[in-house]
């Protein structure tokens, strides 16, 4: 059947508006779309960075099984030797609990940038038994000098989000996953079939000539990543430009303050163990996740919990309790059930990054889009260079 001429009008209209977004597309993708294809494949490799940092350091994540029943340590006595283990003048730890019976309480010292460890260390890892309180390994995880003295995971992420140029480059990482949302919705639009043939927009053509396999290829891997790809590169945006997400979040839903937990005179600062325990009074449920301690005068204790029962149902089962360690008064709870839309959208980003959100679905799935990235950048290089010759 033939069209009708205001169709193929109509037609003609949206050809012209593409021929535009095609150059806008074109252009982005020659111009950064190698950087794409870098940060796309490392944070492939990241999906699954503790699986592999505990192949190469075994004894960071492990411990032998004692011989006979041997009750754990309290948290007080664990943070005591890991901290014995760290140099002086760290600004936060990340403690990682124990995922099974044999794994260590892995540390995260972070120092400032201006004031190295004495290794000239970022950022130093150490693993502690949780039975005998014994240091069974310690890392430089950040170089504060070197990058190529990093840890591997931790070249990794240096890498990924930094360029490995420091605070700048991390700046310069969150302009680009605005270029690159850009340049992932231009594809969408050249995507979409304006005929209404949908098959030929979903699949690969078998048989065909290289240049046709290499426009499939680039259109469906384009088209099945999208999505993905779009909520990494926004959920890259907040890590990397936190301050004007937060501003652009706020425009329209309020965002909760950080809490402060001040240490006043004639206030001691109780233990870990009885602030938790205290906190956890009202809050029992979850398996214990990750901590991370502030080493500040006004110290403050967030304790995250996963597999929060009450919590299931809202996909992301996770619990964090912001706590003063003085009094062991809890702060701040956060959760699906408190704070705002907004808080809870902020609280979905790494989640979503990571892809622990879904489990091995959705890091199956963020795996994958990190591989896309290379094959659009490849297949969109090779189809560009067919165009040139078939012009010529």
């Amino acid at each position: 059947m033939f069209k009708k001429p205001d169709q193929l009008r109509s037609i003609d209209r949206l050809e012209a508006r593409r021929r535009v977004w095609l150059k806008i597309h074109l252009w982005l993708g020659l111009g950064v779309g190698a950087l794409l294809a870098l940060i796309g494949l490392t944070g492939a490799m990241l999906v699954f960075w503790h699986e592999i940092d505990g192949l190469l350091n075994p004894t960071l994540y492990w411990h032998s099984i004692p011989e006979s029943n041997v009750v754990e340590l309290s948290l007080d006595e664990i943070v005591a030797t890991a901290e014995r283990a760290a140099p002086a003048g760290w600004d936060s730890v990340a403690i990682d609990m124990p995922r099974e019976e044999r794994g260590n309480y892995v540390f995260g010292f972070y120092y400032p940038n201006n004031s190295p460890a004495p290794e000239s260390a970022q950022s130093i890892t150490i693993g502690v038994d949780p039975h005998s309180a014994v240091v069974t390994h310690r890392r430089v995880f950040y170089h504060g000098i070197n990058p190529f003295e990093h840890s591997l995971a931790g070249f990794l992420f240096k890498l990924h989000y930094a360029l490995l140029l420091g605070a700048s480059g991390s700046i310069f990482v969150g302009m680009l996953a605005v270029v690159f949302l850009i340049s992932a919705l231009t594809g969408l639009i050249l995507w979409w079939p304006l005929t209404g043939r949908w098959g030929r927009a979903l699949t690969i053509k078998r048989r065909a000539s290289i240049e046709r396999l290499t426009y499939d290829l680039h259109q469906t891997a384009g088209f099945y990543s999208a999505g993905v790809l779009v909520v990494l590169l926004i959920s890259g945006m907040y890590f990397n430009l936190p301050d004007q997400f937060r501003w652009l979040v706020e425009c329209f839903s309020p965002l909760s303050a950080e809490p402060i937990a001040p240490v006043g005179p004639g206030q001691p600062v109780t233990s870990l163990d009885a602030a938790l325990q205290k906190a956890r009074e009202k809050y029992p449920d979850g398996i214990p996740h990750y901590y991370v301690l502030n080493n500040a005068p006004s110290a403050m204790l967030t304790a995250c919990f996963k597999d929060v029962p009450e919590l299931r149902r809202y996909v992301l089962a996770e619990r964090c309790l912001m706590i003063a360690r003085n009094r062991g008064a809890l702060l701040r709870v956060q959760d699906a059930e408190h704070g705002s839309a907004g808080d809870w959208f902020m609280y979905w980003q790494w989640p979503l990054h990571s892809g622990q959100a879904f489990g091995w679905a959705g890091r199956i799935a963020v795996f994958l889009t990190g591989l896309a990235c290379p094959v659009l950048f490849i297949s969109g290089v090779v189809r560009w260079r067919h165009k040139r010759r078939a012009k010529r």
